[in-house]
């Protein structure tokens, strides 16, 4: 939709790309992924680092694409012209603790959020579970240290 403010025409583009769902779990010492409902077959995949599961993803879908049109299997059309976009879902705590921890110390969030960093480790670690709350409190933790990093000029 297209709409006129102060003489300016503002044009709204909707992507009509397929999301494909990822949904990430850190596993002790990978992280592990598998790809949403929408894809045909079973698609998963570990890696050392949330980076290098990030690159890893559109290969390993391309080569499964390419394996079912080879097998004669029904693909839809949007998957086989690569017209999607995947939308990364950190199953839980310590999954975003370990996706992010190249960035940050867990002393430095325990700052930011105000959680004390023996707590933090327990999430990191999968030991204990956060209250809804508190994954706000570090979730917000975050954003103000990714704040404090923008504001350097």
């Amino acid at each position: 939709m297209d709409y006129l403010v102060d003489g300016i025409i503002n044009v709204t583009f909707v992507s009509n790309m397929e999301k494909i769902k990822v949904d990430v779990a850190w596993c002790g010492k990978n992280f592990g992924a598998s790809l949403g409902y929408n894809v045909p077959g079973a698609v998963v995949l570990t890696a050392k680092t949330f980076e290098e599961l990030q690159r890893e993803v559109p290969e390993t879908l391309r080569f499964h694409v390419e394996g079912m049109v080879e097998d004669g299997d029904d693909v839809p059309q949007w998957l086989i012209d690569g017209d999607y976009e995947f939308d990364y879902n950190l199953v839980d705590v310590a999954t975003l603790l370990h996706a992010y921890e190249p960035y940050f110390t867990l002393s430095a969030l325990s700052y930011a959020s105000g959680i004390n960093q023996h707590q933090l480790s327990h999430y990191a670690n999968g030991i204990k579970q956060p209250r809804p709350q508190q994954r706000q409190r570090i979730v917000e933790g975050l954003h103000k240290i990714g704040r404090e990093l923008l504001s350097v000029v």
